[in-house]
C-alpha cells in the first residue's frame, strides 16, 4: 500500500469518511477562487486548524508541504519578473511588478491552504476507506477502480522496479551519460512494463476466478451521526464567512 503515516487515531479519525471528503472537496473549491489574501490567510487558518485536529506526524507532514512550496518557490523566482505591472523594483534590465508579487502571495497561501484542507480530512484514511468513500459519492466507477488498484499495486511495481535495478548493479552496472546506460535503463522500463503486464493479466484472472463482476463489495458500513453533522455545518460556514470577507474586501478595499 501507499505510504499512510497519517492515518492514525484523531478526532478527525472518527468521521464520517463522506463527511470529510466531501467537506474537503468543498474547501479546495471555494478556497481556490479567492483573491484577496485576507481571505485566502484565513482558508490558510482553517487548514491548520484542521490539521491539530487531525493530530498528524511532523516530520511526514513537513515532508509533504516541502514538496508543494518547491513549486511555490519557483513561482516566486519567475512570476514577480515576467508577469507585466505597476513596478515596484527593478535591477538593471530586470524589474519586480506589483501584480506578479500579490499573484505569487496569493498562489502561495492558497496551496498551502488547501494542502493543509487535505492531508487532515483526506490524506487520515485508508485507500480502501477512500475508494469506498468516493463511490458512496458517486464518482464514476472506472476512476475509483484505478485509484484502487494503484494504491493496491503500486508499491508491487516499485518492488519489482528495485529488484531490476540490484540485478542490473550486481551485473557491474554503474549509470553514467553515455548511450550504454541509456540502452540498459531503457531495458529496464521495457522488462518492467513487460512484467507489470504479465502480473496484470494474472490478477484479472484471479479476480474472474473468484466472482469479480465488476463491484467491489465493502464491509465498511458508513453511517452520519452528530458529529459528522456539526463538523459540515462547522466547515460550511467557515467557508461562507471566507466568501464574506472576500467579497467585503473586494466591494471595499
Amino acid at each position: 500500500m501507499f505510504d499512510q503515516p497519517f492515518v492514525r487515531p484523531s478526532a478527525i479519525q472518527r468521521l464520517d469518511p463522506r463527511v470529510r471528503m466531501g467537506s474537503a472537496a468543498l474547501a479546495a473549491l471555494s478556497i481556490s477562487t479567492l483573491q484577496t489574501a485576507s481571505a485566502c490567510s484565513l482558508g490558510l487558518a482553517l487548514g491548520l486548524l484542521l490539521l491539530i485536529f487531525a493530530k498528524p506526524p511532523l516530520l511526514p507532514l513537513l515532508q509533504r508541504l516541502a514538496v508543494v512550496n518547491v513549486f511555490v518557490v519557483f513561482l516566486w523566482c519567475v512570476t514577480p519578473i515576467t508577469m507585466p505591472g505597476r513596478e515596484v523594483l527593478s535591477w538593471g534590465p530586470v524589474s519586480v511588478s506589483a501584480e506578479g508579487l500579490h499573484l505569487s502571495l496569493l498562489v502561495s497561501i492558497k496551496s498551502n491552504a488547501i494542502v493543509c484542507t487535505y492531508l487532515a480530512l483526506v490524506a487520515t484514511m485508508n485507500a480502501s476507506t477512500a475508494g469506498r468513500a468516493l463511490e458512496c459519492l458517486h464518482c464514476p466507477r472506472k476512476l475509483v477502480f484505478l485509484f484502487l488498484f494503484t494504491a493496491r499495486y503500486v508499491h508491487v511495481i516499485a518492488q519489482q522496479w528495485q529488484n531490476l535495478s540490484v540485478a542490473a548493479r550486481l551485473r557491474g552496472f554503474r549509470p553514467k551519460s553515455n548511450m550504454h546506460t541509456y540502452r540498459t535503463l531503457a531495458s529496464l522500463l521495457g522488462l518492467l512494463l513487460v512484467r507489470s503486464y504479465e502480473r496484470s493479466l494474472r490478477v484479472r484472472e484471479a479476480m474472474l476466478l473468484r466472482g469479480f463482476s465488476g463491484q467491489f463489495h465493502s464491509v465498511a458500513m458508513f453511517r452520519v451521526r452528530p458529529p459528522d453533522i456539526l463538523f459540515a455545518v462547522f466547515v460550511l460556514l467557515c467557508l461562507v464567512g471566507i466568501v464574506a470577507v472576500e467579497y467585503k474586501d473586494t466591494l471595499y478595499g
